[in-house]
């Protein structure tokens, strides 16, 4: 009988802590190699863990609300049978009751060595086992393990892997094995849990990956690589709920006193890298914003047209589609504006592709996921795309990926009842694009005052990478489409 302990993994994206959210099982349950044991928030999105063995469940080592940093042990799990990694075995305790929330003690170091953020020191060899073990070898290179601490009644809180005291035995990144036992293991695929977790959720095997990570590990591209290659998309749900920029976010729980003048809140997870993203953007990049106001009464009744299309059954039509489609038409006509700049090497990197970000506000703050290559979708391609996206942002299961390498992005504040604001860019983007309140005006229309459906559109840019002339034509050639929705063919 042996106790296994599995470490706060970096999913990743180089990541120091992460906060618990929510525990799936308790000290005695039975869990499974590949089970969901916990969601944790890291500060760009919600991510649920997988334990990485069999067996029963001993302790549960920090409570739900806690932050832990990479590399704390967070759940101990009891074993039988086969070899484990060095690290994650130790000595049994003699009661049976849950240790308390903190991680077990651990040897410390001979010597300190600096190590990258989230992973440990080993004075074994770093490279990971063959993909596939040659007949009778063993299946995981033979390491030595420490001699097991005796049990304790309160045991000292094992330092955080990121400060480079944790012993990491066969593990890489200061984490419990992902790829399971050790012993008899060695035909099975090496993936960290969030990648375990991706494929599960598109169903692919992981043993028919080809991976192309360092020591056979299969990484994300690989999965998404499988899935194209099989053909087998995400089917789009019947219901969509509206998007999500349209929920004002939820109110963050708090216990407020009525008696009490202030109420302080932490501000942890997504809602800090938000912050410190805007104020890194609003000091870095300089910028411009300008405005446009015109007349969408067209493009609001070509709306209500599409609603009735039997062609797009099924899909949700709605203004923000149109906008969207409005905005990669004029990129196509300004392909200058879809750019980034490379500030080590003082370049203007002009992008050949579009990544739409959406700004969406969840119950943990606003996230900005962005629809991959959204200037290859015909217009039913990019409404199941948003309402996937806005879908997946409101169940706060938005992964990382998702948010990364977005190139412009649509802010849709017209859903709270404004009529334009001055938006900040997203950290590395060129441009956004503000979507006021579409209003029923008056309006000269063919020389006469008329009711007419207006808006206003805002859009903020990089001045490094965008110049006046080029953000004026931009964003008029935006209106325009928008004003006479025909151009979205003649001008396609």
């Amino acid at each position: 009988m042996t106790i296994r302990e599995f470490k706060m993994p970096d999913v990743g994206e180089g990541l120091t802590e992460a906060e618990i959210l929510k525990w799936y099982v308790q000290p005695g349950d039975t869990v499974t190699d590949g089970q969901v044991v916990c969601e944790v928030e890291t500060a760009k999105a919600a991510v649920e863990l997988p334990v990485p063995f069999d067996g029963v469940v001993h302790a549960l080592l920090f409570e739900e609300g806690v932050t832990v940093d990479v590399g704390q042990v967070i759940i101990s799990v009891r074993t039988e049978g086969g070899e484990a990694p060095a690290e994650a075995v130790v000595a049994a305790p003699a009661a049976a009751s849950p240790a308390p929330a903190a991680a077990r003690a651990e040897p410390a170091p001979e010597a300190r060595q600096p190590v990258l953020v989230g992973y440990g020191v080993s004075t074994a060899s770093t490279k990971r086992r063959p993909r596939k073990a040659p007949e009778g070898a063993p299946a995981a290179a033979a390491v030595p393990a420490p001699a097991a601490p005796p049990a304790a009644p309160a045991p000292v809180p094992a330092a955080p892997a990121q400060n480079g005291t944790a012993q990491n035995g066969t593990a890489q990144n200061g984490t419990a094995r992902y790829d399971g036992d050790g012993a008899g293991s060695a035909e099975r695929p090496l993936a960290k849990p969030p990648v375990r977790k991706l494929a599960k959720d598109l169903g692919i095997d992981l043993a028919s990956v080809v991976p192309s990570g360092d020591g056979g590990v299969v990484t994300r591209e690989d999965v998404h690589a499988a899935a194209a290659a099989a053909l087998a998309p995400q089917p789009a749900a019947a219901a969509v709920p509206a998007p999500a920029a349209a929920q004002a976010p939820a109110p963050v729980a708090a216990a407020v006193d009525p008696s009490a003048r202030e109420t302080r809140v932490p501000v942890k997870g997504v809602r800090k890298v938000t912050a410190q993203a805007m104020v890194g953007s609003a000091f870095t990049a300089p910028h411009v914003t300008e405005f446009i106001t015109f007349d969408v009464t067209r493009t609001m009744k070509l709306v209500a047209e599409l609603k009735e299309d039997p062609d797009l059954a099924g899909l949700r039509i709605n203004p923000l589609l149109l906008i969207a489609k409005a905005v990669l038409v004029a990129v196509r006509r300004n392909p200058e504006v879809n750019a980034s700049w490379d500030e080590a090497a003082q370049e203007i990197v002009l992008k050949h592709y579009v990544n739409l970000g959406i700004a969406a506000a969840t119950p943990r703050g606003l996230i900005v996921p962005n629809i991959k290559d959204a200037h290859a979708k015909t217009l039913g391609e990019l409404s199941q795309s948003l309402s996937s996206l806005v879908a997946t942002a409101r169940e706060g299961k938005t992964s990382p990926a998702d948010m990364q390498n977005g190139t412009l992005t649509i802010t849709n504040v017209g859903v709270f009842g404004v009529d334009t604001g001055t938006p900040i860019l997203n950290p590395g983007e060129s441009a956004i694009l503000a979507v006021g309140a579409i209003k029923l005006q008056p309006w000269v229309h063919k020389g006469k005052v008329k009711p007419r459906q207006v808006t206003t559109l805002a859009l903020s840019f990089d001045h490094r990478l965008i110049d006046g002339e080029l953000g004026s034509r931009f964003l008029a050639d935006i209106a325009a489409v928008l004003e006479h929705p025909r151009r979205l063919v003649t001008w396609s």
